[in-house]
Order: structure tokens, then sequence, then C-alpha cells
């Protein structure tokens, strides 16, 4: 395994985040490639051995940055930065089997079959799969560059690398066994889609407000978003229903991150931890708006799991009912701070109170972790309690 050497504060070479294998070979493509999008982030201080569990636990709640950031604010970087860790995870399998595999993000060779039925939903899915990974990474290696640079404990998951994943054609071997997230056994919640279509509801206001499913069948019982064996791309229904399910759960899992990033802010105190919320945030709503788009196009199915028997039913988005019509992606205005105010159009929700256990709660809801260990939960708990207890100093 070819390793590139500059290390990051993830307490891990940048070829445990993207691991590249010997040998790779390009794939032929018909149409022309974006050029690299950025260089990397430069080299930054690693964390050493030996400090997960409790003794990072420990630091985590009685760090001080020695360049000023209060406990507070470097929890408010911490918890997105063990997110994005998780986020990049789920992002590189994806990129392994259906997107591109370059120097940018390396690692898998790519899967024909599931290449093809996620470019049924836009031919460029591979290359917006492959950007929006690269982007991942690169939020995760800058937060956690960032606590180290100030001296604080950064955000460490690398105990918690123990999921199979898939073991289909296209897949990096060497991460077989080792990966950090599940989606195999998704629950996808795809209410966001009418959240952001009506103009009469925010969940700031009404929490317990239920907003319409545009996929009601991927909110019950497990759906697996890539092929688990190389049996789950011989039947092309079913193939196809598996990118369906991907195709929804990228924006769902943006959507997420589109809110929790401007919720955190409300509570930072660092004129420069406020501005590094409000400037990794709208990347991921740039992400979510894509992604909305792209879902809208899954083509209508119904599909069987031949492993599992779960069945699912994708519906026509071509509709004229405005809460669910495909083409309605950008956010209609809403009720926003009073209700005697005019609607406007925003993000929602942003109500910063238990923001971060929310989030964790949503993931975890979603089957994400299905497999992770009690002592990822406790690591991931505590993150997100950091992070909900920092208060906005004057």
């Amino acid at each position: 395994m070819k390793a590139i050497s500059s290390a990051t504060a993830n307490g891990s070479s940048r070829s445990e985040s993207r691991p590249l294998e010997d040998n790779v070979e390009k794939k032929s493509k018909t149409r022309k490639r974006s050029i690299s999008r950025r260089s990397f982030l430069g080299s930054t201080i690693a964390l050493g051995a030996g400090t997960m569990g409790a003794g990072l636990l420990a630091s985590i709640r009685t760090a001080e940055a020695s360049g000023g950031l209060s406990q507070g604010d470097a929890a408010l970087l911490r918890f997105p930065a063990a997110l994005e860790l998780l986020e990049a995870d789920f992002w590189i399998q994806y990129n392994e089997l259906g997107g591109i595999q370059d120097n940018e993000v390396p690692g898998g060779t790519g899967n024909p079959d599931y290449t093809e039925a996620l470019a049924a939903l836009d031919e460029d899915m591979d290359q917006y799969i492959h950007d929006n990974t690269d982007d991942e990474i690169t939020h995760h290696t800058f937060l956690n560059a960032y606590l180290v640079s100030k001296g604080a404990a950064p955000a460490n998951l690398d105990a918690f690398r123990t999921l199979m994943g898939s073991t289909a054609t296209g897949v990096n071997p060497d991460l077989i066994g080792h990966r950090l997230t599940n989606l195999t056994q998704l629950t996808v919640d795809t209410s966001w889609w009418t959240r952001y279509r009506d103009d009469r509801h925010n969940p700031d206001f009404n929490p317990n407000h239920v907003f319409p499913q545009a996929v009601p069948t991927l909110g019950v019982n497990q759906h697996t978003a890539i092929p688990r064996t190389d049996a789950d791309t011989s039947d092309p229904n079913f193939l196809q229903a598996i990118a369906n399910t991907a195709g929804f759960h990228f924006p769902t899992i943006e959507q997420g991150g589109n809110s929790l990033y401007p919720s955190l802010a409300q509570r930072a105190t660092d004129v420069e931890v406020l501005r590094i919320l409000l400037s990794i945030g709208p990347t991921e709503t740039m992400h979510f708006q894509t992604w909305s788009d792209k879902a809208g196009n899954a083509p209508a199915l119904t599909a069987v799991d031949p492993v599992t028997g779960v069945s699912v039913t994708f519906p026509d988005l071509d509709v004229n009912n405005e809460l669910f019509k495909k083409n309605l992606i950008m956010p209609e205005p809403c009720p926003f701070l009073d209700r005697s105010l005019p609607i406007v159009s925003i993000i929602r929700p942003t109500n910063t109170e238990g923001v971060a256990t929310g989030a964790l709660a949503f993931l975890t809801a979603m089957g994400l972790f299905i497999g992770q260990s009690t002592g990822f939960f406790a690591y991931m708990k505590q993150l997100a309690q950091d992070a909900d207890s920092a208060t906005r100093g004057v």
C-alpha cells in the first residue's frame, strides 16, 4: 500500500483517510474531467498514539487552548470534526464504488454496474460524489489541525474503525472490516423534502410538526445504499433501488450539516471560531442543494431486497403538488423568529438548543452506526454534550 507521508491531526497519515493502492488503474472517461480543484492542506501536527479512550475524554474536558480557545469553543469545533470524520468515511465508501478514484480521492477501483445505476439520476454523479468526498476530508483535516494548532485535543475515531462495509467489486480491500459507518442498513428520513417546500411551517416553531416523507418506504425498515456483495448487482431493478437509496441518502446527510453549523455558531465566543463555523456551513448547503436536485431524478420503481425481503417504492416526483414537485429545490420562505414578521427563505431548523445531541441521535436512528461499539457511542455522546454545553461569552 503506497502511503502519502503528510501527517494529519486526526492521528493518522493521509493514507489512512485516503487509502492509496499501488497500481491503481484510472478509469477511462468519455467526458472531460475537471482538474484538481485545490492543492492538499499543508502538513499538520499528528496526534500521538495511545491518547484514545478515557485519557482523551478527560483531556477534552479540561483542555484550554494555549492560543486562547475556551473549552466551549474547542468543543464547538471538535464535535463537527468528529462528524466530518464519519462523513468522510461513508463518502469514501461511495467514491470507491461509484465516484472517481484519483490522486485527490484515492482508493478503490469503481463498480461499473453501480456507477451506471447512479448515472440514471445524473450523468455527473461520479464527479459530484468525488468532490463531496474531497470536501468532507478537508473539513475534518482542517478542523482537527486548527484544534491542534491551538493546543486543544482533536477528534480521533481511529479506535472505532471496525465495521465490515461492502465486499463488492471496486472497494478498497485494505479497508474491508475497517469502516466507521454502515451504509447497508439505513433507514432514511426524507421529510426534509417537504420541509423545504412548506411555506407555513418551521420546525424551530413547532418541532412536533410532521412533514410528509418524499419516499415513505425508505423511512421504515433497513435499506442498503451500496452493493453489499457482487450478488446485489445481478438484478438491474434492485441495483437501481440501491442507487436510488444512495441518491436520497446524500441530501439527507447534507441537510443535517446545513443546519448544524449555523446552530453551533450561535454558541461561539471567539470570532475566529465563529468564522470557521460560518465558512464551512455554507459548503454543506451547496452539497444539499446539489443532491436534492439529483434525488428528484431517481427512477420510479418498486424492488424487494433478496436478502432481507424488505420492499421499497420510489414514487414519480414529477407532480403538480408543490410539497413534492421535484424541481422546486429552492427553499420556500417560511416563518422565522416571530410569526408577526414576514416569511423569509432560510435554512431550517437553526435552533441551537441541544443541536449536537440531536444531530447524533438523528444519525444513530438512520442506522449509520449499526455494529459500532459502546465505546464509540460513549465518545460521541460526550463530544455532543460538550458542544451543547458551550455558552457564548460577551
